[in-house]
Formats: structure tokens, C-alpha cells, sequence
């Protein structure tokens, strides 16, 4: 495609992934302008410092002239949000959001969204453990998945809808999947929300045990334990919000997930080594379909540079 995806876009929430969307949208060309919104003064001047688009006082300002809005907040906010812009909103125009959550928030765009605008859920599947405008970066979405959760019988102009936005995300780098409401709220619960669950309550655990310093868990962290702090450091407003939010699917998966620790337990107090070896083989597999995938390095140490911040051995 020669000109941009859309003439003007929207970002309500100027965060890693909004300043994100802003950036890549301006260095790929796929939007012509971008006009932006944070219910954060202190965030509003940092975009206006980094130069990210035009930056507005309010949310109905921001999307007033906009083919496209995007809301990155929480998904605790996504009511909110959606009930901010929806008046201003034009006839034809898209609303998406990048939640990790959506069923609850498709519901919520759609109770605000006047008739004529296309609400389209969408999910990004990138990130790192930052935030902030500053936080973000272009090359966020190369070769990242971008989930879309289309809306059923919606018709001929919402479909091309659907096909514009995907077009967009696709000119960002990103591979564009589309994907039922429920059925993306049960995958991303098994491999992104119980992850994150059980990060935070294992730094948790190694803080209250009464046996360990807290001075030793930091000096002596393995690998294994260093991992789940990256992750523990996640916006903790955003997942509350993921948490109570796909609360149904998170807590089916921590059941089979606490099933399964259960027979593990069990194997470790029975000496079961065999249990344990089968178990941690299968484990390994998927290890090996994800690098088989491109999803993560097989370089020694994950590719991580073990040596201190100034350089030093």
C-alpha cells in the first residue's frame, strides 16, 4: 500500500503500548497523523516533550476527526474510556483496544460506541515489563502476533473494517490472527495471565519465608528466579484489572494448574523419579516448539549478557 491506513488515528492512553503505536505508526507511514490523549497532565507534557503526535486536554478532542481510535488503559478503564470518546466519535470510524482481556471489554466499547462506529477488539501480543510514554519503541510489533476478536454478523462494512485494521497492524510488522472473544480470553489465560499469577505469588513466597533473608534471595537469585521478577515488575494496575476481568477462564486454568502441581508434589514426597522425568521431558518440548517457532533465543544464557550494568566481571 502506497499512502497511510488511515488519514488520522487516536490513542487514548499514552503508555508503552500507545507510545508505541504512535511511534511505529509515524516511522511506517501507516497513519497520517496522530493525534493523542492521557487523563495524565504529567504524561500529556512527556508525549508533547517526545514529540509523538498532538496531543490534546481531552479524550473528545483527541478522536473527534480520528479514522481510528485506540484505547490503551487498563481494561478496568476501557468503560470509561469508551464512555469519554463515544459522543465524539464519527460515523465510520473504528474503535479497538489492546487490552489482554475481551470478552469484558468488547462489552464495554460496544455500550458506548454510537451506531455506525465499528467497535473491533484487538489484543497485541508484545510488551516488556515497562511503562510509560518513554517506555515506548517502533519496532514493538515486528513479528509479534496481533490478535483480532472481530464481532459476529456485523455485515459488509464492518468486515472491510476489520480488514483495514488488520492492514494497519500488518504495516507495523506485526502477524495478524483473528480469533472468537471467549476463545481468546481461554488461550491468553494459560499462556500469559497464570504466568504472571504465579510469578508474582513466587516473588511473594521467597520474601515471606521466614527462613530466607531478604538480602539472600536478592544476591543469590538463580536464573529461574531473576525470570519471574522481570515478570513480577509488570504495571500492577493492568493486571488487577486482567485478573478480575477474565476472572473465569484464569481461575480454570488454576485449577488444572493446581491439579497438576498437586501430582507433582506428590511424586516428589513419593520419590516417584520416573513421574518426575516424564513430566519435566514433555515440559522441555514445548521449550523446543517455541524456539523451533522464533519465539525466544537458544543462544547460552537465553542470549543475555551476564555481566554487571558497568561492564564489569
Amino acid at each position: 500500500m502506497s499512502g497511510p491506513v488511515f488519514s488520522s488515528i487516536a490513542i487514548v492512553g499514552i503508555g508503552l503500548i500507545g507510545g508505541s503505536i504512535a511511534r511505529a505508526a509515524r516511522e511506517t507511514g501507516a497513519a497520517g497523523e496522530v493525534r493523542l490523549f492521557d487523563a495524565s497532565a504529567d504524561v500529556r507534557a512527556k508525549a508533547t516533550t517526545l514529540d509523538l503526535g498532538t496531543v490534546f486536554d481531552s479524550a473528545a478532542e483527541a478522536v473527534a476527526e480520528a479514522d481510528c481510535v485506540f484505547l490503551c488503559v487498563p481494561s478496568g478503564a476501557i468503560g470509561k474510556a469508551a464512555e469519554a470518546v463515544g459522543p465524539a466519535l464519527q460515523q465510520g470510524a473504528i474503535l479497538t483496544d489492546v487490552a489482554s482481556v475481551k470478552a469484558e471489554v468488547a462489552a464495554a466499547m460496544q455500550a458506548h460506541a454510537p451506531e455506525g462506529v465499528h467497535v473491533i477488539p484487538g489484543h497485541p501480543i508484545a510488551g516488556t515489563e515497562q511503562s510509560g510514554p518513554d517506555a515506548g519503541f517502533a519496532s514493538l510489533f515486528q513479528r509479534a502476533w496481533h490478535i483480532l476478536c472481530p464481532l459476529e454478523d456485523q455485515g459488509d462494512a464492518y468486515n472491510a473494517a476489520v480488514d483495514r485494521l488488520a492492514l494497519f497492524w500488518q504495516m507495523l510488522g506485526a502477524e495478524v490472527e483473528r480469533m472468537p472473544l471467549a476463545r481468546h480470553d481461554r488461550v491468553l489465560a494459560i499462556t500469559s495471565h497464570l504466568p504472571h499469577l504465579i510469578a508474582y505469588n513466587i516473588v511473594s513466597t521467597a520474601y515471606d519465608m521466614e527462613s530466607v533473608d531478604e538480602g539472600e534471595v536478592v544476591k543469590y537469585s538463580a536464573g529461574g528466579f531473576r525470570d519471574f521478577t522481570r515478570i513480577a515488575a509488570s504495571d500492577p494496575t493492568m493486571w488487577r484489572d486482567v485478573f478480575l476481568n477474565n476472572r473465569e477462564a484464569v481461575l480454570e486454568c488454576l485449577g488444572r494448574f493446581s491439579e497438576d502441581l498437586a501430582a507433582l508434589q506428590r511424586a516428589i514426597r513419593h520419590g516417584d523419579g520416573d513421574l518426575l522425568f516424564r513430566e519435566f521431558t514433555r515440559a522441555r518440548g514445548i521449550r523446543k516448539a517455541i524456539l523451533d517457532a522464533g519465539l525466544d533465543s537458544a543462544k547460552v544464557n537465553f542470549g543475555r549478557d551476564r555481566r554487571p550494568p558497568d561492564g564489569g566481571e
